[in-house]
């Protein structure tokens, strides 16, 4: 049986020029690229910006004989109240990654060749692109097209994190202390295990840190990293938020999207 590849290519935060050699090596060996696009479950039909950065990060690497095929991204129940419980998250979750897995295996039966996904920042960090490509890979080889065997390889790519670092010039931990990874949602649940160095990610909006307890820690925040719209912030959290706040609402309608990660520290009498 043949093999056809699937490349999962991490294009770090969203600069064309955040991208690794082994990455573009990895754009330019592929026969097409597939691309999920929300715009037709979320922006009525409007050009969905994060495609249009994929695009720009392919014209500059790949250039006019890149191939993009685009999928519609299925929708994802986000209503506070039908997934505030973890449980109906995860099950939420789970029912959209089912829903990509049918799209994702119907566009491969219906195109041969090598096929590259796109994939923001890291494929390791809070992406579903892996997730969903293990459920391509298991189903049966007639289900993906010519009755060939699914491979799948990841190049890894700069993560939101690592430029975080680098453009307030810190290091993520203190010496001996460790470094907490987690999103928005789960970020009081964090603070409650008594964790002091939080890098948070996947902020729907930042409400979390409207918590009196966080007033005194310190931020260091950072939005669309890498990309012409860049916008960084650090202080104290009661003395900065406003001004994130801000700076998110100016990204939005710059660029018409915002992702942003933060470092989050406790005062030193509290670590």
């Amino acid at each position: 049986m043949s093999t056809r590849r699937v490349r999962v290519i991490g294009i770090g935060p969203g600069g064309v020029d955040q991208v690794t050699v082994e990455a573009v090596a990895a754009m330019r060996s592929v026969d097409w690229f597939l691309v999920l696009d929300k715009a037709a479950s979320v922006r009525d039909g409007a050009p969905d910006p994060l495609v249009r950065a994929r695009e720009a990060v392919l014209a500059r690497h790949v250039g006019p004989s890149a191939t993009v095929v685009y999928v519609d991204d299925p929708p994802r129940e986000r209503r506070t109240g039908a997934v505030g419980a973890d449980a109906d998250y995860r099950a939420a979750v789970a029912a959209w990654h089912d829903a990509r897995t049918e799209r994702v295996a119907d566009a491969m039966a219906a195109r041969p060749g090598d096929v590259g996904f796109l994939v923001w920042g890291d494929p390791a960090f809070y992406d579903s692109t892996l997730r969903v490509l293990d459920r391509v890979a298991d189903l049966p080889a007639s289900r993906t097209g010519s009755g060939e065997a699914v491979e799948v390889n990841v190049l890894p790519g700069i993560s939101a994190l690592q430029l975080l670092a680098a453009r307030h010039r810190i290091v993520l931990h203190e010496v001996g202390h460790p470094l907490h990874v987690t999103t928005g949602r789960a970020l009081r649940s964090a603070v409650d295990a008594g964790q002091r160095n939080i890098v948070v990610m996947l902020n729907r909006d930042l409400d979390e840190l409207e918590q009196t307890d966080l007033a005194a820690w310190s931020l260091w925040w950072g939005g669309n990293l890498g990309t012409t719209t860049e916008r960084l912030v650090t202080g104290r959290v009661a003395e900065v938020l406003p001004q994130v706040r801000a700076a998110r609402d100016r990204l939005r309608a710059a660029a018409g999207w915002v992702m942003d990660v933060y470092l989050l520290r406790a005062p030193e009498g509290e670590r």
